[in-house]
């Protein structure tokens, strides 16, 4: 079952469970179960399954060093999807950031469960210089992240995971959630040249068709150049 768009744009004729909250519930009762979150593989198998999700492209594991970037970024939907790809494909490595507020007692143990990274936004280094030093100190380190920088409307990409990836030497990989063709897609590698204007223009032409939850809020009009 594919979605259909209505006129706010927002992906409609989805699966009830979409919508549903009881994958939270059972994520928080099998932790609290003692179940280790990676036996929760086959429950987001089925949950992909059942919302007729296909996953796209093939993981370059052999990779230690990463930079996802995800889009169109359009509703807290694109979370849900991301925790079922990140388990169903093994990536429990992939870290997210967060401030670092969320990540305080009593459910800071929530956040990092998921793969998150608490990132001090008083401190006198920049967001991009923060996480360039977390990927030069660690051996293996994959961050997973939404070039927009939010789920509204964008007239332009942020540049932030550019700049990460050409800082560390890791490559950048494309994912897209095309909820139009219900198809999660990863393009290979991309490694940047430095020329933002030529790559932001090869990201676009991967991402921009993809279609998000609110069509009004995806990328679709940044076309690109050429």
């Amino acid at each position: 079952m594919k979605c259909k768009v209505t006129r706010n744009g927002a992906a409609n004729g989805c699966s009830v469970f979409m919508y549903d909250l009881k994958w939270c519930y059972y994520l928080l009762v099998s932790y609290f179960a003692g179940i280790n979150i990676d036996d929760l593989r086959l429950f987001w198998k089925y949950f992909l399954r059942w919302n007729g999700w296909v996953i796209e492209g093939i993981y370059p594991y052999s990779l230690p060093k990463l930079v996802i970037a995800v889009a169109p970024h359009t509703s807290s939907l694109d979370f849900i999807i991301g925790l079922a790809v990140r388990s169903v494909l093994r990536l429990y490595h992939i870290r997210y950031l967060g401030k670092a507020e969320l990540f305080r007692p009593p459910f800071g143990f929530i956040f990092k469960m998921l793969g998150g990274t608490p990132v001090d936004r008083s401190a006198q280094k920049n967001l991009v210089e923060q996480v360039v030093d977390r990927f030069n100190t660690a051996e293996k380190f994959t961050l997973a992240l939404s070039p927009e920088g939010t789920r509204k409307r964008v007239v332009r990409l942020k540049t932030g995971f550019y700049h990460i990836s050409l800082k560390t030497g890791s490559p950048i990989l494309p994912i897209a959630f095309d909820f139009a063709e219900r198809k999660i897609r990863l393009a290979p590698p991309f490694y940047p040249t430095g020329n933002i204007e030529a790559d932001f223009n090869e990201l676009l032409k991967f991402w921009g068709p993809c279609r998000g939850f609110h069509q009004q809020a995806d990328l679709f009009h940044l076309k690109p150049v050429g």
